[in-house]
């Protein structure tokens, strides 16, 4: 056995420099499935069927989150209030947690889980099955015709969902208020639009916007790189499910201190 073999510098600079690869390949991946989506050619079929496919079947899974995050939210916010007789702030709490952190950040890490695994499982597929090979083969690049459409569509739906879900889980919130917390459904729901403004929701939906696009790019990213048969497909989907999770909560923080420094 050599030193180097046990040289601790040495796995160390192995690992930093495995990780500036993935990082590089990952910044050019981006780039160019970035440029096939802002310029022409656009698949708009393909785009609306991705639209449908991300956006549509995920409603029912981001709803019954939003309504169960809402509800949570105003029990807790009730117990912690009452700590300081300030009871009466868990409407105006509620809103303001549900559309700038908790809808946006719940809504991304559900559809990272349901959508980012199938697409990179779908890609992946076509990989380990040389169908990518056969397009380039064709001429036609994937990053037109596979990665485009599915990137455009998560961005444009995720907002559209997270709305929807802004809307349910406030409501989450009325339902255990009024129903469970003695409040008047009058007053919560007075206090609720008072309060909210234009910021508020329009903060959420950039979130939304960002954090749709990273959940596509990682998945036709792990999917693009997966190898070794249905093995490689499970570990690409996994892959994209973990990576695009991490990459939500960084840019939430990220995006949440650019906000602050500009006032929205």
């Amino acid at each position: 056995m050599s030193f180097a073999l046990f040289n601790p510098f040495a796995a160390i600079g192995r690992a930093v420099l495995g990780t500036a690869a993935e990082i590089g390949r990952l910044a050019i991946f981006t780039a160019r499935t970035v440029w096939a989506c802002i310029t022409p050619t656009i698949y708009l079929r393909e785009v609306v069927r991705q639209c449908i496919q991300i956006g549509f079947f995920s409603l029912p899974v981001v709803g019954l989150t939003a309504v169960f995050i809402g509800a949570a939210l105003a029990l807790n916010i009730y117990m912690g209030g009452s700590r300081f007789n300030a009871e009466q702030f868990v409407p105006n709490i509620v809103v303001l947690g549900i559309t700038r952190e908790l809808g946006p950040a719940f809504a991304g890490l559900m559809l990272a889980g349901r959508v980012g695994a199938g697409i990179a499982a779908e890609i992946g597929a076509m990989r380990v099955t040389e169908q990518i090979d056969a397009l380039h083969t064709l001429s036609a690049k994937p990053e037109r015709y596979l990665f485009a459409p599915r990137v455009i569509a998560a961005t444009i739906t995720l907002p559209a969902l997270v709305l929807i879900a802004d809307i349910i889980g406030v409501m989450g919130g009325w339902l255990v208020s009024v129903g469970a917390l003695d409040f008047n459904s009058t007053i919560y729901l007075r206090n609720t639009l008072d309060f909210m403004t234009i910021n508020d929701v329009l903060s959420g939906l950039i979130k939304a916007g960002v954090f749709g696009a990273i959940i596509a790019i990682m998945g036709c990213y792990q999917g693009t790189n997966s190898k070794g048969g249905a093995g490689g497909v499970g570990r690409a989907a996994t892959l994209a499910v973990v990576s695009g999770a991490v990459l939500i909560l960084a840019s939430n923080y990220i995006l949440t201190s650019i906000f602050v420094q500009v006032g929205l």
